[in-house]
């Protein structure tokens, strides 16, 4: 039951029993009163009859008749006439007669009175006594009616109370439903301040309950800024302010997933190559400025079309989506641009790839940053021998790259490990026509049953992976059996990064040992950078296969 109710049910029953106890009370006093009333009648009526009858002489037919005229004029229970020695001379009584008050209130207000007597003489000898006694039913009508009228003002009274007790509880519930929306507004969010009431408790609950809102709602706020501070470090690189790896790649698969959008769209991935030698060369601090310098340029398409995210996925890694059809090329082109014309400030060596692609929105994430990848591995493959940022651009799916890296080094060491692969073949001649020797680049079968592709497609690959050494010993073998074969000369060419695996030379010169027949019509042939990068190691080559004809 609602402390409302029960606050009802409270003031009903006071209400009540007050009522029922001054009606009562009322009615009991009444009683009193008519029974006093009645009992000092019979006393006054027996007096004035005993004087008159004392007037008669002591003659007995007049006392007799004035006693029945006394009778007649009077409601009388009885008058009755006893001798001196109290016997009945003469008596008249008088049925009870009905009055207008119910049995029951007569049982409960019972009026029991004593006949009025007095003496009755004649001179100085007394001729006896008389007995008056009224009839009660008028006292009990008079009682009742009485009684009827007080209970219909006191109903009148307790309708009227009832009537302001009603407006005194909806004035207490007020306040206590003001209370209870304001609990549930800051449920909602809302912390509304209430006036105090004039009711003093009231007034406790009411300031109370500010203050709470108020306290919870500073609580709120302060906790709302931490999260909102925990939620920037969570979602936002520290040092840049993009999009973190795991954030972005939630972003990209939202626009993916989204109904609206364009069919096809575009991501372009950059790279700050070598940023481990960068931090040793130009310092951490210059090479966070680097960072901050490609930050700027990306950060110029989000702010301008409605969409973009850009997001740091590792170190030196950033990502640019673009849900837009035809622009990843050349958007792609503008921030190489862009950071050829503000890295330079920061001395050399600093080199950046971008690969971008355009593709199906239905395609996953796992096949868009597949392809990205690969794009940026080719292009990471070319800044070796070009330097400086390189582009290079995808604009449709590629062999063996949906699943990344994972998948990139099985197919090349399974293609490796069951040799499924053959050279493809470029006569070189000098001016006269004569052969001097075939160009012999590797084309890779990546997949059974699938053509061999071009080392344009899985060199970069291989780059990435660090599987160039075994790629190029699987090349400088079918070279030999194919000059052991025919007695053509051969030039194989030979990844860089081959030279820095530290196990290369010592293979390669074993291999070459077993064909010492075939080595001398074998050719090798490496990039510039070959020379720049692995300047040791490319000495040792030569020291090591000049001996054997190579």
């Amino acid at each position: 039951m609602s402390l409302m109710r029960q606050i009802a049910w409270l003031v009903l029953g006071v209400v009540l029993a007050a009522l029922l106890g001054a009606v009562g009370l009322s009615t009991l006093s009444a009683q009193q009163l008519m029974q006093t009333q009645l009992q000092l009648k019979n006393a006054d009526n027996a007096q004035a009859l005993a004087l008159a009858l004392s007037q008669q002489g002591g003659d007995d037919e007049l006392i007799k008749l004035l006693i029945s005229a006394q009778f007649d004029t009077g409601a009388y229970e009885f008058v009755r006439w006893r001798g001196p020695q109290g016997e009945a001379l003469f008596e008249r009584t008088g049925a009870p007669k009905p009055g207008r008050a119910p049995a029951w209130f007569r049982a409960l207000t019972p009026i029991n009175i004593a006949p009025g007597m007095a003496q009755v003489s004649s001179g100085w000898n007394a001729i006896g006594t008389v007995e008056v006694k009224s009839h009660a039913s008028y006292a009990h009508d008079a009682l009742w009616l009485a009684t009827r009228q007080l209970l219909a003002w006191l109903l009148v009274v307790a309708m009227a109370a009832a009537v302001l007790a009603w407006f005194g509880l909806r004035r207490i519930r007020r306040p206590l439903d003001a209370a209870v929306s304001q609990a549930e507004g800051v449920l909602g969010g809302s912390y509304t301040q209430l006036p105090e009431p004039r009711v003093p408790e009231l007034q406790r609950l009411t300031r109370a309950m500010n203050a709470m809102v108020q306290r919870v709602r500073e609580l709120f706020e302060a906790q709302a800024g931490q999260l909102l501070v925990l939620r920037q470090q969570v979602h936002h690189d520290a040092l840049t302010g993009v999009s973190t790896r795991k954030h972005f790649l939630a972003e990209l698969d939202a626009a993916l997933q989204r109904d609206d959008g364009p069919a096809i769209a575009g991501l372009v991935l950059l790279r700050l190559r070598d940023l481990a030698g960068l931090n040793t060369r130009l310092g951490r601090g210059a090479v966070d400025d680097v960072l901050r310098t490609m930050v700027t340029a990306l950060q110029a398409y989000p702010e301008s079309v409605s969409g973009c995210r850009v997001g740091r996925l590792n170190g030196g890694d950033f990502a640019l989506w673009l849900p837009a059809q035809g622009v990843a090329a050349e958007t792609a082109q503008a921030l190489a641009d862009a950071l050829r014309a503000s890295l330079p400030a920061f001395g050399p060596g600093v080199q950046v790839a971008l690969g971008a692609v355009e593709l199906p929105r239905e395609q996953p994430g796992g096949v868009w940053l597949g392809e990205a990848d690969a794009a940026l591995a080719r292009a990471e493959h070319l800044s070796e021998s070009r330097g400086g940022v390189v582009v290079e651009v995808v604009a449709d799916a590629g062999v063996g790259r949906e699943q990344g890296e994972g998948l990139w080094r099985a197919q090349l060491r399974d293609a490796v490990d069951e040799r499924r692969g053959r050279l493809a073949e470029f006569p070189v001649r000098d001016r006269d026509g004569c052969l001097l020797h075939l160009e012999c680049p590797l084309q890779l079968q990546l997949q059974p049953q699938s053509e061999p592709v071009p080392a344009a497609a899985w060199l970069p690959l291989a780059a990435r992976a660090r599987q160039t050494a075994a790629v190029d010993l699987f090349a400088v073998d079918l070279a030999l059996q194919a000059i052991a074969a025919d007695g053509e000369p051969r030039c194989v060419n030979i990844a860089p990064a081959s030279l820095a695996d530290t196990g290369f030379l010592p293979q390669l010169r074993e291999l070459v040992g077993q064909h010492l027949s075939a080595a001398r019509s074998l050719l090798i042939e490496l990039a510039e950078t070959a020379a720049t990068e692995h300047f040791e190691q490319l000495l040792e080559l030569g020291r090591q296969l000049r001996p054997l004809g190579v």
